[in-house]
């Protein structure tokens, strides 16, 4: 049996929830290997919703749910989530949740400097969501950071406490704000301790433990490998490494072990936030497809921008992330659209591109070259096999994989777990 890896294959938002629980339900194991909780996924399991931003999606099946190295945590956060998913029946214990001691914490202070930045900012600002990710991945690279495993040892942060404020209070006193009350924090974190210590563990071991046995794991990527800080559209990005090879050293595991790549692709394109989108429609066809998709952010609440879907974009994603099939959600909002276009190349300054380049205003300037298909009259909603699919809309998700050099493994027909029509199975593959 493989272990999968599940990436998102544009800029986050498409679908990963859905598709992660229904590969969590026949995963022994599932890892959540970097970001933090600006990562939003909606789970809908018979009549209950599960709105998760932090927990790996397993966790609501009581399937062994691990938050690796690579993720950035919040505890106090992380203490609410908790607390939320019990109030809705969810059993959350050391037996089946793990936490990586060696994990990066966010703190107050990486708020504070969050929001200070983006204000500032004002029409150069980033989008982000405000939550202290991009702040706390900086310590962490600066050697600065609190981890997890400091929450045990608070009486010897002295000289942890003396790197970190000697760098925030500079940045603070640029912005006009008092420096950080240090004997505030300590109190802060001493009081979440126990919250979090009671889940953490070196969870390399745990995870080399269960491989060994030879259970499947599922590896959960969070936002999308456009918004990836080396091959995404920087500065647009998130502050993390989102390609399906960050599996590997945000977890503790080789790389051997990322198994089947599933990138999870949008029957269309959308976007939160700031930052180049050469498909985007500011017009009633993009209206639409908003209203349709119910396109807004699970963390922020934030509407998408809409647009048609970008195939030069999920081929290079695709390629950069070495996915082996993606998995097609959403494809019942293009249900009654009279045509329906496909991006397949650009043009920047009188030259066709077939990849998005790397500097911000070409990636701005580029106009997208569409190939314009027929729609279809039918339903795709809740379709769980081919012969339920209207026929336009098989060709049209035959053109994607055509153009994306990539095959079908799943298509995604509705929120509902079970409305899957699987092609390629990725745990037998």
């Amino acid at each position: 049996m493989a272990n999968v890896t599940v990436i998102g294959a544009q800029w986050g938002d498409e679908g990963k929830g859905k598709i992660v629980d229904w590969l969590a339900s026949r995963a022994d194991a599932v890892v959540r290997f970097q970001g933090g909780h600006n990562a939003g996924h909606t789970l809908v399991v018979g009549n209950q919703t599960y709105k998760l931003s932090l927990l790996p999606s397993g966790i609501v099946t009581g399937t062994l749910s691990i938050i690796g190295n690579g993720v950035v945590l919040d505890p106090w956060h992380l203490k609410a989530e908790i607390a939320k998913l019990e109030g809705q029946g969810v059993t959350i214990n050391a037996e089946n949740f793990a936490i990586a001691d060696n994990c990066a914490l966010i703190l107050p202070l990486h708020r504070d400097l969050d929001g200070l930045r983006e204000t500032a900012a004002g029409s150069g600002k980033i989008g982000t969501t405000g939550r202290g990710i991009g702040p706390a991945y900086e310590d962490k690279v600066g050697r600065r950071a609190i981890r997890v495993c400091d929450l045990a040892h608070l009486d010897s942060l002295d000289a942890q406490l003396d790197r970190l404020c000697a760098h925030h209070d500079a940045l603070r006193a640029g912005f006009g704000q008092p420096p950080v009350d240090r004997q505030a924090l300590l109190a802060e974190l001493r009081e979440i301790a126990p919250s979090v210590l009671q889940f953490a563990q070196p969870v390399w071991k745990r995870l080399k433990k269960v491989r060994k046995a030879g259970a499947r794991i599922l590896f959960e990527g969070a936002q999308g490998v456009l918004l990836d800080v080396d091959h995404g559209t920087y500065p647009f990005v998130t502050s993390s490494n989102t390609v399906s090879g960050t599996a590997a050293s945000g977890s503790g595991l080789g790389p051997s072990a990322a198994g089947f790549v599933l990138g999870i692709v949008k029957a269309y394109t959308t976007r939160v936030g700031s930052g180049p989108f050469p498909t985007e429609l500011a017009d009633a066809t993009g209206q639409k497809l908003g209203e349709r998709g119910h396109e807004f952010g699970t963390v922020t609440g934030r509407k998408r921008r809409c647009g048609w879907f970008d195939a030069v974009l999920v081929r290079q994603s695709c390629a950069i992330s070495g996915v082996t099939g993606i998995a097609l959600t959403k494809l019942d909002v293009l249900d009654g659209f009279e045509t329906v276009r496909i991006c397949t190349g650009y043009r920047l300054r009188g030259k066709v591109l077939d990849y998005l380049p790397s500097h911000a205003a070409d990636q701005a300037a580029v106009e997208p070259i569409y190939e314009e298909m027929e729609g279809w009259s039918g339903t795709t909603a809740g379709a769980r096999s081919w012969a339920d699919l209207p026929a336009q809309a098989i060709k049209y998700i035959q053109r994607v994989q055509e153009l994306i050099e990539t095959p079908v493994a799943l298509v995604s027909t509705s929120p509902e777990r079970e409305d899957t029509i699987l092609v390629r199975d990725p745990f037998v593959d």
